[in-house]
């Protein structure tokens, strides 16, 4: 795992037992059980995710982190940042895990990564608010977040599939 040092601390304050599918929100859950599937460009997407009207990117990380990338639900949550965030991190690991425990099985390999934000919207109240997207890293692109480690202004990280796994209950 990559990330940056507030994300570090968020991983040491949240409770991550025990993880399960159970603490996905039910559309993500959806999203997860209809799996993954190969653009035409050959770009790894979530199925649920594909928009009905084709559409163009530049390249092949442009479609995936675009195709895949969503804001974690959190209208149901505490207000409060320090009781919101343990619960935004938990809902997006568990989300992580399950989205590329997925893709090893729809593509036979461990490729996919996943990267998780959280930071304060742009918005009067400024809630805090979590993103997970999912992209393949590609040797002739520029990776998703360059210097991820030194991302100041929100918490970022980079999980693979084995990182995701460690120590948690597979969902």
């Amino acid at each position: 795992m990559r990330s940056n040092a507030r994300m570090r601390a968020l991983l040491r304050e949240a409770d991550t037992s025990g993880l399960s599918v159970q603490d996905i929100p039910r559309a993500f859950r959806e999203v997860v059980q209809r799996g993954w599937s190969l653009s035409p460009s050959g770009g790894r997407v979530l199925t649920d995710l594909l928009l009905d009207v084709p559409t163009q990117y530049a390249d092949r990380l442009a479609e995936e982190i675009t195709v895949n990338g969503r804001g974690m639900t959190d209208y149901d949550l505490p207000s409060a940042a320090d009781e919101r965030a343990p619960l935004l991190v938990r809902r997006c690991l568990a989300y992580v895990a399950a989205c590329l425990g997925r893709a090893r099985k729809d593509f036979g390999d461990s490729a996919v990564r996943a990267y998780v934000s959280l930071s304060f919207a742009d918005t009067d109240d400024a809630p805090l608010t979590a993103y997970v997207t999912f992209c393949t890293p590609l040797p002739d692109v520029w990776s998703y977040i360059p210097r991820l480690e030194s991302v100041e202004g929100a918490a970022v990280g980079e999980f693979c599939e084995e990182d995701a796994l460690a120590g948690l209950d597979r969902p």
